[in-house]
């Protein structure tokens, strides 16, 4: 970081060196009192940008990289060896100030990405028998209970033991607004207490919390060099002999190295090598602000050219637990007040579904009260006092006993029959008054997600499971997929990764431990969920940092559209220059003047790549 600080106050400096020069010899040659020629100012002033360029081509060339800035090199040489220092010092003025240009582009750029590791937490406060010690979170261990205060960040993962708690969750997930959490439910560490005080007890160290595995993946972003990129370096090889040539044809035909000069310089430098870094790092940043963290422009570059995506249904396409599907009612009896009874119930309850029922409850603002008299029959169910009713939950044979079904539960029986879902009966005063039917359901933006996917070119949508085929094909028929695989091991889904890569480039979006394997060995793998240090989030490309599928198809709309700015930039700016070169070879540019001009496509094909930064058209999200 030090080192990049330290260049880029040296190319300001040598564009002000420059520019100063510049200043100076039109002064004196306007006023020409001064000993000093014009030209000895201008020389002066040209030689320290001659100098480190000559030192930087150098020092690529060692490690085996040549690119066109070279031609800037040889074209302030020859303006100097012709006499031409006026045209010497534009030159370097233009090609220092295309650097600054560049350096404050990537500034710009990286800001969304810096913004994630500056504000990093550092302390976490500790609650001991003496009251909380502030401690760094380094030293924060496994089980610890921590208090949070208001405004300030979560310092590692955790799970809530206060009743409630108010989250601002935007740095990390994007999403814009606070979120409510519940004793019980998990916490991330980066995110920020929007509410009042509360406590949480720690689920893991700083250095496997969510945050700390953000901030390793800006740093791989920040680092990696797209593919793209390292194809524009060679092509800089072909680009350096034209132009060489190209200004030896000028010079041989007119008799005049002047006209050869206006050659070299109207090719200083290349857009080809300013365009492309700025575009990537401005699609990476562009990604980060929406909550889609890529390792680098080499995972971007790779979206961008996906055209089949494979995912993982449990966790994925569907939401991984036991959610509520559907509630059969009796005649009479409201869906809520059951479900507020039921959950009620549930609150002196340690079974699985316990929690997510008692969660969803809240999350439709239903009033519980605290039940009495609770008696739990493990593995069948509970009974209990709600608000003065008998209140009995859980099994068939529990709630019923060997009685039959009413005529109004007769459809919902048929239609969950053989399929996996947890049934869970309810009587009230020993009627049977609803039946609340959990199943694995699919994400309410899983069709959204994949219309966008195909919309926007993917032409083939898989999914891989482990589950069985029934319920496979259940989802994939529900969700219109080109093919489903079923009673997939990890092994099976790595060799189906395989033979769908082979054929196009393959993305898999996947979520859990079982599925890094297949995640590392696609083009692109894609992780739902930056859970601090999983194993699928180490294995992908691109994590995203919320648990919503919608980012998905986002990541692939920046991707494509950063990259179609870089190829538009690239195209359109070496056009314009190969147009110059061909008019400076025929005499209708001088030194000068083509100096001016290139920059003038340089700062446009710059500005252009900035765009990559915008959020562009979202014409999916309109279908």
């Amino acid at each position: 970081m030090a080192d990049a600080m330290d260049e880029s106050a040296l190319r300001r400096a040598l564009l002000l060196i420059a520019t100063t020069g510049l200043a100076l010899g039109l002064g004196v040659w306007r006023s020409g009192t001064v000993p000093l020629s014009p030209d000895t100012i201008w020389t002066a002033a040209t030689l320290p940008v001659v100098a480190t360029l000559a030192i930087s081509i150098l020092r690529d060339f060692w490690i085996g990289r040549i690119g066109v800035d070279a031609i800037a090199l040889v074209s302030m040489s020859a303006a100097l060896l012709l006499g031409q220092a006026l045209a010497a010092v534009v030159v370097a003025i233009m090609y220092a100030g295309g650097t600054v240009l560049e350096d404050f582009a990537r500034g710009r750029a990286e800001r969304n990405l810096r913004a994630l590791t500056d504000r990093a937490p550092r302390l976490a406060h500790r609650k001991s028998a003496q009251g909380a010690e502030t401690i760094p979170i380094d030293q924060v261990a496994i089980n610890d209970e921590l208090l949070v205060r208001a405004g300030e960040l979560l310092p590692v993962d955790g799970t809530l033991i206060d009743g409630s708690a108010v989250l601002d969750e935007s740095s990390v997930t994007g999403e814009p607004l606070p979120e409510r959490r519940g004793a019980g439910d998990a916490l991330r560490s980066g995110t920020v207490n929007a509410g009042e005080a509360f406590v949480m007890r720690a689920s893991a160290i700083a250095d496997n919390s969510t945050y700390a595995a953000i901030v390793r993946m800006v740093t791989a972003a920040q680092t990696a060099k797209a593919p793209f990129i390292r194809l524009a370096d060679r092509f800089a090889l072909v680009l350096l002999p034209v132009t060489l040539l190209l200004a030896g044809i000028a010079w041989r035909l007119s008799g005049d190295p002047i006209r050869g000069l206006a050659v070299l310089v109207v090719a200083t430098p290349c857009p080809l090598i300013l365009a492309a870094p700025v575009a990537f790092i401005g699609g990476v940043s562009r990604a980060a602000k929406a909550g889609i963290l890529m390792k680098g422009s080499a995972a971007l570059e790779a979206l961008a050219r996906i055209r089949t995506a494979v995912f993982d249904k449990t966790g994925t396409l569907t939401l991984g637990g036991a959610e509520l599907v559907e509630i059969d009612v009796a005649p009479g009896q409201e869906p809520d007040e059951l479900l507020r009874l039921l959950a009620s119930l549930e609150l002196a309850s340690h079974h699985v579904l316990a929690d997510s029922i008692v969660r969803m409850a809240r999350h439709r603002k239903l009033t519980l009260s605290q039940p009495r008299h609770v008696r739990e029959h493990r593995g069948e169910g509970l009974e209990g006092l709600v608000d003065g009713t008998a209140v009995a939950v859980g099994s068939r044979p529990l709630v019923l006993g060997d009685g039959p079904l009413p005529k109004w539960a007769d459809n919902g029986e048929k239609r969950h029959r053989g399929a996996q879902v947890l049934r869970v009966f309810l009587a009230l005063d020993g009627r049977l008054a609803g039946i609340f039917t959990f199943g694995d359901a699919i994400r309410e933006d899983a069709a959204d997600t994949l219309g966008a996917l195909r919309s926007a070119g993917v032409a083939r949508i898989v999914m891989l499971t482990g589950d069985d085929a029934a319920a496979a094909e259940k989802i994939s028929a529900s969700l219109k997929l080109d093919a489903a695989f079923a009673d997939a091991t990890p092994a099976d889904k790595v060799g189906t990764v395989e033979a769908e890569k082979a054929t196009a480039p393959t993305m898999m979006v996947g979520d859990g431990i079982n599925d890094a394997p297949a995640l590392a060995a696609a083009t692109v793998g894609v992780a739902l969920g930056a859970r601090g240090g999983t194993a699928s989030s180490e294995a992908a490309d691109v994590v995203v940092l919320t648990d919503s599928l919608k980012p998905v198809a986002e990541a692939l709309r920046i991707a494509r559209r950063t990259r179609g700015i870089a190829l538009q930039s690239i195209i359109v700016g070496l056009a314009l220059s190969g147009a110059a070169m061909i008019a400076a070879a025929m005499g209708h540019l001088t030194p000068v003047a083509g100096a001016l001009l290139q920059e003038g496509i340089d700062v446009a094909v710059i500005l252009n790549a900035l765009r990559a930064l915008g959020q562009g058209r979202l014409e999916h999200s309109r279908k």
